[in-house]
């Protein structure tokens, strides 16, 4: 609401200001401009955090430093007027361009490597955690497209993973709030929780990684939080958290064919006779989410490129900083999406899924740690 509310304020209140300032701003610059410039500054400042702070992963200190903007009443004001296009450009393409990206750390090679065994148990945890989080969240009735979002943010791959299965669900920037803020929180209290418990529970270095890496959410906190045990704890949990952000392509398939079928069954239900179905089939079968969307395509393809052909690593080393710069652009826009006071009125309901979510996975990754070493 509160998002919804300062758009519309931009929008009446700020019309002689946007007048002023379209007169102010060049031909040649795009109305997105300054809200891109904006989340490439934020990046810049996530990475100097980490630099500083290294056990603050680059792309949680991106999404932290959003929350904050966004609950500051003037950047408030400017991110829904003057740079909510620029916002949301980066929260939407770059987001996708930085996945697409990411298939780049992936190759099919090193998931063969793990054995049939352990791949099993990653499709399984992915699975059992992606059911038990959607069918706990309409349990407790969270609104719109959240269940779904939080079940794939905690069982995949966190913000992204909730910005890849926002496009085909066609979830509101407020859905997406949510979510983002609870996977940033776990897997935030991950980095420091998690490696206190690796002595308690008697796991080596290799063992460690395993957990982390089926269990924590973003590639960053994964890496924040296994280079603790050391470097053979590291190289597991990355292999292993890749296999898991591999998921997120059959994953939004799935969903996206369920959401065609729905979308099916209400246009039928809706259409009172075979004129009207036509009339209506084709405006609503453009609107229907693909079912597999163009940037998952791009994702899986490469993959497929990353284990056929032996790209430099220079050319690995410039893909890898560009996803890192696009995903922190990304997650800045995401997080200054969420406003707390709107979080607060429903937050306790969302909070106990998250929560819950989170230990199922922790619990069922560390028996399948014990089960396959």
């Amino acid at each position: 609401m509160a998002v919804e509310g300062g758009a519309g304020t931009g929008s009446t209140g700020g019309g002689s200001a946007g007048g002023s300032g379209s007169r102010l701003t060049p031909t040649w610059w795009p109305r997105w401009g300054a809200g891109v410039v904006v989340a490439g500054v934020a990046a810049l400042v996530a990475l100097g955090i980490h630099s500083l702070v290294p056990a603050v992963p680059l792309l949680t200190a991106a999404v932290g430093l959003g929350m904050i903007a966004g609950q500051i009443p003037a950047s408030q004001r400017l991110l829904d007027t003057v740079l909510k296009p620029g916002i949301a450009l980066a929260a939407r393409r770059l987001l996708r361009i930085g996945i697409v990206l990411l298939g780049l750390k992936l190759s099919l090679f090193d998931i063969a490597g793990l054995g049939w065994p352990t791949i099993i148990v990653i499709v399984l945890i992915v699975g059992i955690t992606f059911s038990a989080t959607l069918g706990l969240g309409k349990l407790l009735r969270l609104p719109g497209t959240q269940p779904i979002l939080i079940a794939a943010g905690f069982s995949i791959c966190g913000a992204s993973a909730v910005g890849a299965m926002s496009a085909v669900t066609r979830s509101k920037d407020e859905d997406q709030a949510t979510p983002i803020a609870l996977v940033t929180l776990c897997g935030t209290l991950a980095i420091f929780i998690l490696p206190v418990l690796r002595l308690p529970l008697g796991l080596d270095e290799q063992q460690f990684g395993m957990w982390v890496g089926l269990s924590v959410h973003d590639v960053g906190q994964v890496v924040a939080t296994a280079q603790i045990a050391g470097p053979a704890a590291l190289a597991v949990a990355v292999v292993v958290k890749l296999t898991r952000v591999l998921t997120l392509a059959p994953m939004v398939a799935i969903v996206g064919l369920v959401e065609r079928a729905r979308d099916a069954r209400e246009l039928r239900a809706g259409a009172g006779n075979t004129a009207e179905i036509k009339r209506s089939g084709s405006g609503t079968s453009a609107k229907r989410p693909a079912i597999v969307p163009l940037f998952i395509a791009g994702f899986l393809a490469a993959v497929v490129v990353r284990t056929v052909v032996p790209l430099p690593g220079e050319l690995l080393s410039v893909a890898d900083m560009l996803q890192t710069a696009l995903l922190a652009m990304a997650l800045f826009a995401l997080g200054s999406n969420i406003r707390f006071a709107a979080l607060a009125r429903t937050g306790w309901r969302a909070l106990i899924v998250g929560l819950a979510s989170w230990a199922l996975i922790a619990v069922l990754s560390l028996g399948a740690v014990a089960i396959l070493t």
